[in-house]
């Protein structure tokens, strides 16, 4: 399976500034992102699921001030890191669109998907 590289495992801390990267969604430009909560790296597809819209209200800013929660800078909707399941706001039981994700030989990698596609060049 492809990976690709999306940054140093240190560039991400643990409730700290997320990494934004270039793919393709269902077939249209957009962005993921990759964070860091409890240890773990999750990624998520840019996209709230209330809106789809971006999530970050500047580049990289995925955490609520408490750092316990993603938010959506826009609406308010807030969604759990581990899961990207709603947590509340207008989201209303949505959630994010996962992006599988590996950390090896502190690198971060992210998983292609059927839906889930590299940018174009």
């Amino acid at each position: 399976m492809d990976e690709i590289l999306i940054c140093a495992s240190d560039a991400i801390l643990d409730g700290g500034k997320g990494v934004r990267f270039a793919l393709t969604a269902g077939g249209e430009d957009a962005t993921g992102f990759v964070v860091r909560h409890s240890g773990k790296a999750y990624a998520y597809l840019n996209r709230c699921a209330h809106v789809p819209i971006e999530l970050d209200w500047a580049e990289g800013e995925f955490f609520e001030s408490s750092k316990l929660y993603i938010m959506c800078s826009t609406h308010g909707a807030i969604y759990v890191p581990e899961t990207g399941q709603c947590a509340g706001g207008p989201c209303r039981g949505g959630r994010l669109r996962p992006i599988a994700v590996v950390e090896r030989e502190q690198q971060i990698y992210w998983q292609p998907d059927d839906y889930v596609r590299p940018a174009r060049a």
